[in-house]
């Protein structure tokens, strides 16, 4: 069944309003013209364009979403001016999520091309607090109101980076203490031996949620579910749905690009999914739950969301 627009805009506005937001892992696809973009708002010079697409599209998904995760700050500190554009295409309860530039959250930065000069090398920043509020926060402050969640998202950390859990406990308690108490903070970790109780009663302590998520050498989010004090926030809760377990990103990106369809169903995230909106939306509090769905979960986020909101209804 094709993905119909306005059963979701019914749907995602009804759980809003009990406090859980879902909506997918950035937005500009061009693998979902016709599905949730009309080409027809696009065309500049009797032609579609791609480019007006990805400066305006958000105007149309926010039509539709509730929230959406901007995955774009993870790789640039965000500027007041971008940060404006994304709310003045959005309605005033609309809620975003923002990553944390990779620059706060990578121990090493990586071999891939584009970190230039800095691949490989130790980066001096990572959980630089100071740097964290001037760089980041203080450019949210003018759309703080948006502002739904923010994902410390860890890449998986090798021996080298620390050779304890215990260790990465230690320096993201420092790092925690020196931040306002004012924003809706997460963390996500992509090594599994960090999922400890020491972990766990950090984020509570600090009142941090730990976001679950699903990724190629994590447990799956049913299992992080049930890890006694896995929820650290008794009103935010975050998951992101990125990839189905055993599964690398590259592997994902080769076999479901353009990301026009489900091209291999996960019923078994798709119950987890579920299972978390059922039970945020029927625990009637103030809280706030965040569910995100990513392209490379299933080949197509828009279906799969059809599908979750299907198994809930």
């Amino acid at each position: 069944m094709p993905f119909d627009r306005d059963k979701m805009r019914r749907a995602a506005s009804e759980l809003a309003n009990h406090g859980v937001f879902i909506g997918t892992s950035s937005w500009k696809y061009p693998g979902w013209r016709g599905l949730l973009y009309d080409d027809s708002r696009y065309i500049w010079r009797g032609r579609f364009s791609q480019a007006r697409l990805e400066k305006y599209c958000l105007t149309e998904y926010a039509q539709v979403f509730k929230s959406v995760c901007v995955d774009a700050a993870y790789y640039k500190f965000p500027e007041t001016d971008y940060l404006h554009e994304l709310a003045s295409q959005v309605s005033p309860d609309f809620q975003f999520a923002f990553k944390v530039t990779d620059q706060i959250t990578l121990k090493r930065f990586p071999n891939l091309p584009r970190f230039g000069p800095r691949a490989g090398v130790v980066n001096g920043d990572f959980l630089n607090a100071p740097l964290f509020q001037s760089d980041f926060l203080t450019p949210m402050k003018s759309i703080s109101a948006r502002v739904g969640l923010l994902i410390f998202e860890f890449s998986r950390f090798y021996p080298g980076d620390f050779a304890r859990g215990r260790d990465f406990v230690e320096a993201l308690d420092t790092f925690l203490s020196q931040l306002p108490k004012s924003y809706p903070y997460g963390v996500e970790v992509r090594n599994a031996h960090f999922l400890h109780p020491e972990y766990f009663a950090l984020l509570a302590r600090h009142q941090v949620a730990h976001v679950y998520n699903s990724w190629q050498d994590m447990p799956s989010i049913a299992e992080q579910m049930a890890i006694p004090d896995s929820r650290t926030h008794p009103r935010l809760v975050g998951a992101r749905f990125l990839l189905r377990p055993g599964r690398s990103y590259e592997q994902a990106v080769k076999s479901f690009s353009p990301y026009d369809r489900i091209k291999d169903p996960y019923p078994e995230g798709r119950a987890a999914a579920s299972a978390l909106v059922r039970q945020s939306r029927d625990q009637n509090s103030t809280a706030k739950t965040f569910i995100y769905i990513n392209n490379r979960f299933e080949g197509n986020a828009l279906e799969t969301l059809d599908a979750i909101v299907d198994a809930v209804s």
